[in-house]
């Protein structure tokens, strides 16, 4: 049976950690009200911009030299870059374990493939790189403060493999904000440009050709998904921590409830073993 001493050390400990649990929960709230801002904010533009994709791919589909433009070109996948994006810091309950599944798995379901990784944040990039993984380029500290400049360096670097050929496709693996309570890991396709087939073309006024609008909207679209990405992540790394944190701190509460009573029954026990060796000694004089 531990003494009262351990069993009170036990308890500062323990209260300690709450105090330090409970502390990172009220900052990865107070990060998240923010990151979920940018995320609501952006969702339009990405969503108009890729309507406004579609309906000019639409009007420049009669041109012949559409299907030539680099970031088109649909190849048989057999070299194919994954895009992932995970967090610089743990405590964020298995926000990060979830993505490096998802990208082990992407791995086995393309077991055909050469599959290279562009790593986005720290705990991949330590991941994937102590298992001598194929690694095309690194990127840390963006997890949390993503700007849309690292957007645009991410969405270059890998238009510009797919555009002279050494990959045939790039996937993008994250995990999309939903809720506080909810993040869904989502694997889209982002090259070649998934154009819609079926979108009919809206009666605009273009002063240039449609096929030149085109070229210009296409590396755009790359980089509004990857932006967008970024900030999914941010967010849902917030909303993964915060909840982490919150169980942390109810979980202490209860242990250091538990180690109260269970303090008191030792203390209670040890006073009752004190009074009945004063009884039995005193009964002795007698």
């Amino acid at each position: 049976m531990p003494s009262l001493i351990d069993i009170r050390r036990r308890i500062r400990t323990v209260k300690s950690t709450q105090q330090i649990t409970k502390a990172m929960k009220m900052v990865s709230a107070a990060k998240l009200r923010r990151a979920q801002d940018r995320v609501i904010a952006a969702r339009p533009y990405a969503n108009s911009l890729a309507k406004l994709l579609a309906h000019v791919a639409a009007a420049a589909k009669s041109d012949e030299r559409m299907a030539a433009h680099p970031l088109l070109a649909a190849r048989p996948e057999r070299r194919i870059q994954l895009v992932l994006l995970t967090s610089d810091r743990g405590l964020a309950g298995a926000f990060n374990t979830n993505l490096i599944k998802g990208a082990q798995q992407f791995v086995r379901d393309h077991a055909d493939a050469a599959v290279v990784m562009e790593l986005a944040g720290r705990k991949g990039r330590d991941f994937f790189r102590k298992r001598a993984a194929a690694i095309t380029g690194e990127y840390v500290g963006i997890s949390e403060k993503a700007a849309f400049t690292d957007a645009v360096a991410i969405a270059k670097a890998a238009s510009g493999r797919f555009a002279a050929g050494e990959t045939d496709a790039v996937y993008l693996l994250y995990n999309e904000f939903k809720s506080v309570l909810a993040q869904r890991l989502t694997v889209t396709r982002i090259l070649p440009v998934p154009v819609p087939e079926d979108a009919a073309p809206v009666d605009y006024i273009y002063e240039q050709p449609p096929l030149e609008m085109l070229a210009e909207l296409l590396p755009a679209y790359v980089e509004s998904q990857l932006y967008q990405a970024l900030l999914e992540t941010a967010a849902a790394q917030m909303a993964a921590r915060m909840t982490a944190m919150d169980a942390a701190t109810t979980n202490a509460a209860e242990m250091i409830d538990k180690l109260t009573l269970y303090m008191n029954r030792v203390r209670q026990a040890s006073i009752t073993k004190e009074l009945i060796e004063v009884v039995s000694g005193a009964a002795a004089v007698e």
